[in-house]
């Protein structure tokens, strides 16, 4: 007589405690490194400056409000444009009809994220109320141009002030 064999026990196959625990904490460790990869990212490359000099700024808030007052009086308007070839052109009229004649202009243009690619233009009239200067060659994107305007170069206070966003397609 032979020995039967038994058959041998079989493991249940499938989803165990185990592998919902796994699963679970493994989920978890992955949030966790990602979380700690933005953190560190964020806190090194973060200053923490929003604004240079705020408390002297402060200050001067209400000189900054009765600046603003006065130059929406003289009823200015601007168009500034921008060309391929960097060529910066503005129109300054007065009460939108009469041009603007015989100022000093000046500005600043640059990338609103860096200050990187920042340069100062002096502008020459090149019709009534009409001011260019070229920049460069300046790449597709987006530029901010802070304009002052005064009625002698050697003046304190400018006249008027604007600050555009420009963006420049390819």
């Amino acid at each position: 007589m032979r020995p039967t064999m038994l058959p041998a026990a079989r493991t249940p196959r499938g989803l165990r405690g185990r592998h919902v625990a796994l699963v679970f904490f493994s989920f978890f460790a992955v949030i966790f490194v990602v979380n700690g990869a933005m953190m560190y990212s964020a806190i090194t490359t973060y200053t923490g400056i929003v604004s240079n000099e705020p408390y002297r700024k402060g200050l001067h808030y209400n000189d900054r409000i009765a600046e603003d007052e006065r130059q929406a009086k003289l009823g200015w308007s601007d168009d500034v444009t921008i060309t391929r070839d960097g060529r910066i052109a503005i129109s300054l009229l007065a009460d939108r009809t009469r041009p603007v004649t015989g100022m000093k202009v000046a500005a600043q243009i640059g990338r609103p994220s860096t200050n990187r690619f920042d340069s100062s233009l002096d502008f020459h009239e090149t019709a009534p109320g009409r001011y260019e200067a070229q920049a460069g060659s300046p790449e597709a994107g987006t530029w901010i141009v802070a304009l002052e305007v005064r009625t002698d170069g050697n003046a304190a206070d400018p006249v008027y002030r604007m600050r555009r966003r420009l963006w420049l397609k390819q």
